[in-house]
């Protein structure tokens, strides 16, 4: 398995590196946020490229359906947009402004080494043979779950953000938003804890037991860290945020109290 971590390493610092030299050229540090999907979907596809069998290919299709889904529907999303101010904060500065050494460091190296982590059942999954096939089909129901609940949360709040200000809700609080504060995150958690089910648990407990790490930090850093957290600090400025955030909670789902 050591041969299939260095290679997805080898993966994760390419395509973030090139993410840094687009980043660095058109002046926009938040570029980095279509490459996060498009990371794992390289590594995923280099895995199965060089140890090809089903299971390999089963995960690369799943991660490639995700990963490309999240980069173009971040790309459209932050077409035009200035820089992102969860950047402008983490690094202290507008973007590159900040000092490229910063930017490199805490942004990309950043990035690329923390994907990689997430990505080991992954490498696993290159490495071993299916032990429990059943167990891959409940981690492809997860992923579908997490799937669901990223695209139609993004959809519902598209939907709400093309209605004119004056005839919509401060806060939207309906749909999957009525269930859990940030839809979107949720499902990316669930995506990979279906990924390691399927990926590396599949194989024995040594396997699952082994790589845990991956989904609980990918759970952490968008609960607490990149992700919900730091976007309810602009979030909680606006009017009815708080009766929102006391009546629907902040991340795992369930019906919105009165």
């Amino acid at each position: 398995m050591v041969i299939q971590s260095l290679v997805a390493l080898l993966v994760a610092l390419v395509v973030m590196g090139v993410t840094a030299a687009i980043s660095k050229r058109v002046d926009r540090v938040a570029v980095v946020d279509v490459a996060w999907g498009s990371v794992f979907v390289a590594v995923a596809l280099v895995l199965a490229l060089v140890w090809p069998d089903a299971h390999s290919w089963l995960l690369a299709v799943l991660v490639t359906l995700w990963g490309g889904r999240l980069a173009w529907h971040i790309a459209k999303r932050s077409k035009g947009h200035g820089e992102d101010p969860r950047y402008e904060e983490m690094l202290g500065g507008p973007g590159w402004h900040a000092g490229a050494g910063k930017v490199l460091v805490r942004v990309f190296l950043t990035q690329a080494v923390v994907a990689w982590i997430i990505s080991f059942p992954l490498h696993v999954a290159a490495a071993y043979d299916v032990r429990w096939w059943p167990v891959v089909w409940v981690g492809v129901a997860i992923w579908a779950v997490g799937v669901f609940f990223e695209v139609v949360g993004d959809a519902q709040l598209a939907a709400y953000r093309a209605k004119p200000r004056e005839s919509r809700p401060k806060v939207l609080d309906t749909g999957l938003w009525g269930w859990t504060r940030h839809p979107n995150y949720f499902g990316d958690a669930c995506v990979w804890w279906g990924l390691w089910a399927a990926g590396a648990l599949s194989l024995g407990w040594v396997q699952g037991l082994a790589t845990i790490f991956a989904p609980i930090a990918m759970t952490y850093f968008i609960r607490n860290v990149t992700g919900a957290r730091l976007l309810e600090k602009t979030m909680s400025k606006r009017p009815g945020w708080d009766e929102y955030a006391a009546r629907v909670p902040l991340f795992v789902p369930r019906p919105p109290r009165r």
